[in-house]
């Protein structure tokens, strides 16, 4: 029997099927390790199999019978046993027919693809075999199923690929921590004494105040390293993104793919991930990292408790930590921004009473008639009917939204200052500080078009070779992909603009069609009833939109085809990003800056779609109307999208994929099937993880939200911290209960996130500077108080920026019928700075207006300069390195120095202790070699004496 294979089918076993069945029929009892219960799972395959089902019955001793039972499992022991197994499917399909009792048959074009997969899936274990990770493999008992391969990393494979990867470790050596010193250590103090019953209850460093010197494993080297057990070294984590990068860059020579993401792509397996640690549930005492991570962070019970952020880290690695910790600290930021928006809200609420210009409006004696709000069958009304109106406007359009939106641009630049010093604080003692960037691997789409390249090319000859690795994709081979971004792009931005002016639309032919109705009610309440409704229908489009342009993003990327997975993952957040910037602010961007801007003046109205009149302001102004629709947009998405969504997507999915296999997989008894499922099968039933981009999507949505248009709603910042409470424990169940554990990745900060975030900063000190200039009566009220007003109060303010119009120059067929104002009506008001109609030049724009005008682009200018000033003030004055962690980095270096001086100097002490003893050792047998000389020339001569003596006596004689 061929010892590498049964009858050309590999089998690497160090338990053959037969002897060893009760071994391979025992599960794991803890569902982490081989069925020896001492080898770890490091890693989990999965795959669907399906045998064919048209073939003869195998008799008890036939060939396929011993077939099936050598393929039971595959087990290695981590030898590397190059050459005993040999890519021998084809042959041994071949040698078949030669055998008794088996029939040749086609096979079908779906049996080959089986066939095809499963041949690779054995190339493929064998090569990691090869690179010396041991496996187990599942026995395939039913006709068609689900399978795993379960893979263990030994010691030498860890220890060399730690080396090749630079993994920092601890060494043996520990220094001491500086820390700060005098009131920043007082006030830390207490701080860390008030929110002790805040902290989470998770194992700490027993001395705090110490910290182990890390370095670049290095094997020869290891006897720097505090190495106590080899098992407990590398971290469920390390060990996990070890045997990844061997599977990312383990190929077959089937269809030249390269690592197990391109036979994932393939479908050659289902899934690759690694293990969760156990159950998060239960009352036992097996306590494991992902039950504490449960029990004191991923519940909504924890809510009010700080996140173990170095536990997140451990668990789930460096990229994932440094997103929670940035949720963390702006989840910690909008505390004070909150508080300070009540404060603003509540001087509204107060200093409405004292508010003039609101009085006046409310004040039924002044009686100022305004003209109709739309042609033929709207009549005059009073402006005091609109009271509510004017109250509720001056809530959010006061002194102190001027202040307010000062103190949040420069609340976002502390934001991203106080980030960058926690990152690097994050970075030093996570190890990261000296990190390099590692050599990616290209992505399976980017492969097979680099084929299909080199294939049309022609371009691998028996006479160049080395030209096949210099091949690349180009500009040209990419230029179809980059033409379909730009047009796609530009058409899905123009279908926002298109869904943003449908809701105009019908914002504009509902109000004329309710101000037609008999009921007095009805028409009374007309503006409420149009704006409600634009609003919601406004919402539903945008979460529709943002799900078609999730997708749409993904796919422009795709066709792009970028070599790696982070130049992917980059230009995918910039496309989403922009998509859905304009999804979400563009309703937003028309209320503040284009609603009621050109309606144009009575008896010269702007009409659309022939009889529809632009639509108008309300009598306070467009800041009550915004701050309307961006409270229901924000509150909705983060209702809707970002938390029911959250939850019930996956759950379906689950729940779809769940009622999949089970529609798929026949009802056959597994001889081999645990009774309880095994870690490795529940963690496949979990969603896969698909990064971190949705995550960090809606908080950046969020900070816009929160800093945009802050001037109209300053009760953002307290809703964006509600969300975030619940937002927080809601990723956090979702990472430790319905995701497969995520592939650790080291990451010494968050990438292009944080570009955004400070373009969105300087972004919205632009666009507030515009909102208190433009959309709020900030500066016409400034400028009437100091320029206009004859007393130098606000009295008279709403008679200054209402207009006259005669309703003798209405258009024909648009005064109002059946009007129930008197006939006395010779004048209506319009709010608008134009020349009455006694003056020459009636109804054009007055002095008023240009200085008005004038006034706010002044502010515009000195405001935008003055935050920008105060920003770049606030960004110097903030090191980005908090002090004491600079002291520490170079303390750090010094140390590390030093140590290996240290070392050098004992080893060269050593050398030379070896060398002196060698030199004694050589002198001292030098010695004894000239004595065992002299005594060896004694004792030749004597007897040559002797002898000659005895001749000559024996001559005498």
């Amino acid at each position: 029997m061929d010892p590498g294979g049964l009858h050309g089918l590999p089998i690497i076993n160090n338990y053959l099927d037969g002897t060893q069945r009760g071994a391979m029929d025992k599960a794991s009892p803890s569902g982490m390790h081989f069925r020896d219960s001492k080898r770890k799972v490091d890693y989990v395959l999965a795959y669907h199999y399906r045998k064919r089902l048209a073939r003869p019955p195998p008799g008890p001793g036939s060939p396929e019978r011993t077939r099936r039972s050598a393929s039971l499992a595959l087990v290695s022991n981590g030898g590397t046993r190059k050459g005993c197994v040999e890519d021998d499917g084809q042959r041994a399909l071949q040698e078949w027919p030669g055998l008794p009792g088996v029939e040749v048959m086609a096979l079908s074009p779906l049996d080959a693809l089986e066939e095809e997969k499963r041949l690779q899936r054995e190339e493929f274990e064998r090569n990691l075999v090869e690179a010396g990770l041991e496996i187990e493999k599942d026995p395939e008992n039913k006709s068609q199923g689900l399978s795993f391969v379960r893979i263990h990393a030994p010691w030498q494979v860890l220890s060399r690929e730690a080396e090749l990867l630079k993994i920092k470790m601890p060494t043996k050596k520990m220094y001491e921590i500086t820390e700060e010193g005098g009131i920043l250590k007082t006030l830390n103090e207490i701080w860390c004494k008030l929110t002790e019953p805040l902290q989470p209850q998770v194992p700490q460093q027993e001395n705090t105040k110490m910290k182990n010197l890390s370095y670049p494993f290095s094997r020869e080297k290891i006897y720097l390293y505090n190495i106590k057990d080899k098992d407990t070294f590398f971290d469920n984590a390390t060990r996990s993104r070890i045997v990844r990068e061997i599977l990312k860059r383990t190929s077959t020579k089937a269809r030249n793919s390269m690592g197990i993401s391109t036979l994932i792509a393939n479908n050659v397996y289902d899934a690759a991930y690694p293990l969760h640690d156990g159950h998060y549930e239960g009352q036992n005492d097996d306590m494991n990292e992902r039950k504490l991570l449960y029990r004191e962070w991923a519940r909504y019970g924890a809510f009010y408790k700080f996140q173990p952020i170095q536990l997140i880290r451990k668990y789930f690695g460096e990229k994932i930590g440094l997103y929670f910790a940035w949720l963390g600290l702006y989840t910690e930021f909008l505390i004070p921004s909150s508080v300070v928006g009540i404060i603003v809200f509540l001087y509204g609420c107060i200093t409405i009473e004292s508010d003039i210009p609101s009085k006046e409006m409310c004040d039924q004696r002044n009686a100022f008639t305004m003209c109709p709000l739309c042609d033929k069958f709207c009549d005059y009304w009073n402006l005091s009917s609109a009271c509510a109106t004017a109250r509720a406007s001056h809530l959010f359009d006061n002194p102190a939204t001027v202040f307010f939106s000062i103190f949040m641009a420069l609340w976002a630049t502390m934001f991203l200052e106080q980030w960058k010093r926690l990152q690097m604080r994050l970075s030093y003692f996570w190890d990261l500080t000296g990190l390099e960037e590692e050599e990616e691997h290209p992505r399976p789409e980017y492969e097979t078009k680099l084929l299909q390249k080199k294939l049309k090319n022609k371009t691998i000859t028996a006479d160049n070779p080395n030209e096949d690795e210099k091949e690349k994709l180009t500009c040209s081979d990419r230029m179809p992909g980059y033409a379909a971004n730009f047009g796609l792009i530009l058409f899905m931005i123009m279908l926002t603009f298109s869904a943003v002016f449908g809701v105009i639309v019908y914002r504009i032919t509902t109000a004329a069609a309710l101000s037609y109705s008999t009921n007095q009610t009805t028409r009374s309440n007309v503006r409420v009833t149009v704006t409600a409704t634009a609003v919601i229908i406004n919402l539903v489009v945008i979460l529709i939109l943002d799900e078609i342009y999730g997708a749409v993003a993904k796919w422009l990327t795709e066709i792009e085809i970028p070599k790696t997975e982070k130049t992917f993952e980059e230009r995918l957040i910039l496309k989403a990003f922009l998509l859905k910037f304009v999804n979400s602010y563009a309703p937003i961007f028309y209320v503040a800056f284009f609603k009621g801007r050109f309606v144009g003046r009575p008896g010269r109205y702007v009409y659309v779609f022939e009889g529809y009149r632009m639509e108008e302001c309300a009598p306070g102004g467009c800041l009550m109307e915004l701050c309307i629709q961006l409270s229901i947009i924000m509150l909705g998405k983060q209702l809707i999208q970002n938390n029911l969504f959250e939850i019930g997507i996956p759950k379906l999915k689950k729940l779809f994929r769940k009622l999949k296999d089970e529609r798929t997989e026949p009802k056959e008894v597994d001889t081999n099937q645990a009774k309880d499922p095994q870690q490795w099968e529940l963690d496949y039933t979990l969603e896969p993880f698909t990064g971190l981009t949705p995550e960090y999507m809606e908080m950046i949505i969020q900070f816009g939200f929160v800093t945009l248009f802050v001037a109209s709603f300053p009760l953002a910042p307290l809703f964006a911290l509600l969300n975030n409470v619940i937002e927080v424990r809601l990723d956090a169940k979702k990472f430790v209960t319905e995701l497969r554990r995520p592939d650790t990745v080291r990451a010494k900060d968050i990438g292009i996130w944080y570009d955004i975030l400070s373009g969105i900063g300087k972004l919205s000190v632009i666009i507030n500077a515009f909102v208190i200039a433009v959309t709020s009566d900030f500066i016409p009220r400034l400028m009437y108080q100091y320029a206009y007003s004859q007393n130098g109060t606000m009295h008279g303010f709403i008679n200054h920026t209402l207009s006259y119009f005669n309703v003798s120059h209405l258009k024909a067929g648009t005064q109002p019928e059946n009007s129930l104002f008197a006939q006395d009506v010779l004048f209506c008001r319009f709010k608008d700075y134009r020349e009455p109609p006694w003056s020459p030049n009636q109804y054009e724009f007055s002095k008023q207006y240009w200085a008005v005008l004038s006034a706010r682009l002044a502010f515009v200018i000195l405001f935008q300069n003055l935050v920008m000033f105060l920003s770049f003030l606030v960004d110097w004055m903030i090191p980005d390195i908090p002090k004491d962690i600079s002291q520490q980095i170079k303390k750090e270096k010094s140390v590390l120095v030093d140590f290996f001086l240290k070392e050098e100097h004992e080893k060269l002490k050593l050398i030379e202790s070896f060398m002196a003893r060698d030199k004694r050792k050589r002198k001292s047998g030098t010695k004894s070699r000239r004595s065992r000389a002299a005594s060896f020339s004694q004792f030749t001569r004597s007897p040559k004496g002797s002898f000659t003596s005895f001749s000559s006596q024996h001559t005498v004689v």
